[in-house]
């Protein structure tokens, strides 16, 4: 029922963006804006003890169910920043407010970047006054690309889908490359749509997405000081009926899923991606351990990154995993090769798996045979330029 299309995030009804540099970033556009005449509100934050003061700001705001305005930048996480970074957010909600006319309270902050280092608010009233004259319904691009730390691209989709004549549209956009996993959203992702929804049934609809999508991602198993995932509905056109409501749920999860892959296809320095199941658990919490054991794994990790089938490093992590297990009755297949069979290695040569070990995009399935519970998790491989990367992040 939902087909993707053009648009980006400000494809929606009731929607305009833009992006432009502030001057947080040498060069690269670094300010993002997203506005809404009125739009109801819903977000999943990170879990991280050092939630960063653009994170606890939002997360108060969005609670009072009615964000009018967006504001994104780069290159300053203005995490660890203490009671000057927390004025500053409070500072730029307040700046955003001003300029459009609108309370501080209906504004959202997001940051992303170094962090420890306070804010330059010159730069971001410069940069909001532009990002103000430059919105438009053709600004989402830009928006999309403001956002971009480590990314090498940027992440969007639309989707829409026809109720009883009218159509409706989800769109979103993410960043996030490195720091992720999953404790609530695991990277910044904005998303709106003109389907209107209450605050509680928005925030319900969020959060099973995000479980289903960005909370079974990793790529290095960091959680972000500044994760948050934010979904604004517009009023612009007439609410469906809740019979309707799983026809929601499909096209945001669909949004989310998109989402979620992008961010590991584009994991720092990553060559592969690793779409890892567990079958037949005694029950999902048993598969979500055997399967973040895996993601997690330095030697499953480097060894998809040098192309060796060295199958062990498997099932070593799902045997320290802490879940239910018995050897004799576990079995490995990489793609649809059975590698392993009760236990055992089956007669399948290195040589034979060189192909699967050579793809893009390699399945990882590990069947328990205990019972009827299956989860996916989706997580990269780990490379000399992920190291790169991160050794030079500040340079």
């Amino acid at each position: 029922m939902w087909q993707i299309t053009t648009g980006g995030i400000t494809k929606p009804q009731g929607f305009l963006a833009s992006g432009v540099h502030a001057g947080f970033k040498k060069k690269k556009l670094d300010l993002a804006l997203i506005t809404c005449k009125e739009a109801t509100a819903a977000g999943v934050y990170t879990q991280n003890a050092f939630a960063a003061s653009p994170v606890k700001l939002t997360k108060k705001n969005v609670g009072l169910g009615t964000i009018k305005a967006l504001v994104i930048n780069s290159g300053n996480a203005n995490a660890c920043t203490g009671e000057e970074g927390a004025f500053n957010a409070l500072l730029t909600t307040k700046i955003i407010a001003e300029q459009l006319s609108i309370k501080p309270d209906e504004v959202a902050v997001a940051s992303t970047g170094v962090i420890g280092l306070q804010l330059d608010m010159d730069l971001m009233q410069k940069g909001i006054v532009e990002a103000v004259e430059k919105l438009s319904k053709d600004g989402g691009n830009d928006a999309a690309t403001a956002i971009m730390t480590t990314d090498t691209y940027s992440k969007e989709i639309t989707v829409k889908c026809s109720i009883e004549g009218t159509t409706y549209t989800i769109s979103g956009m993410a960043k996030g490359s490195g720091m992720i996993h999953p404790n609530m959203a695991t990277m910044l992702c904005f998303l709106t749509t003109d389907w209107p929804l209450e605050a509680n049934t928005l925030q319900c609809c969020l959060k099973e997405a995000v479980e289903q999508s960005f909370n079974a991602i990793s790529v290095d198993g960091d959680t972000s000081t500044n994760d948050m995932c934010l979904l604004l509905a517009s009023k612009q056109l007439p609410k469906p009926d809740d019979k309707y409501l799983p026809i929601f749920q499909q096209g945001l999860q669909m949004v989310t899923g998109f989402l979620a892959k992008a961010i590991v296809l584009d994991g720092e320095g990553a060559t592969k991606l690793l779409k890892i199941t567990i079958k037949n658990a005694k029950d999902i919490p048993d598969a979500k351990l055997a399967a973040k054991a895996i993601a997690h794994s330095p030697l499953v990790k480097t060894a998809f990154f040098g192309e060796d089938a060295n199958w062990g490093r498997i099932l070593c992590a799902v045997g320290y995993s802490g879940c239910r297990v018995d050897p004799d009755k576990t079995s490995l297949y990489l793609d649809d090769f059975m590698v392993v069979k009760n236990g055992q290695k089956t007669a399948l040569s290195d040589m034979e798996l060189l192909p699967v070990m050579q793809k893009r995009e390699i399945g990882i399935t590990v069947d328990l045979n205990l019972g009827c519970s299956d989860y996916t998790f989706q997580t990269t491989d780990l490379s000399y330029d992920y190291v790169k990367i991160n050794g030079s992040y500040r340079s």
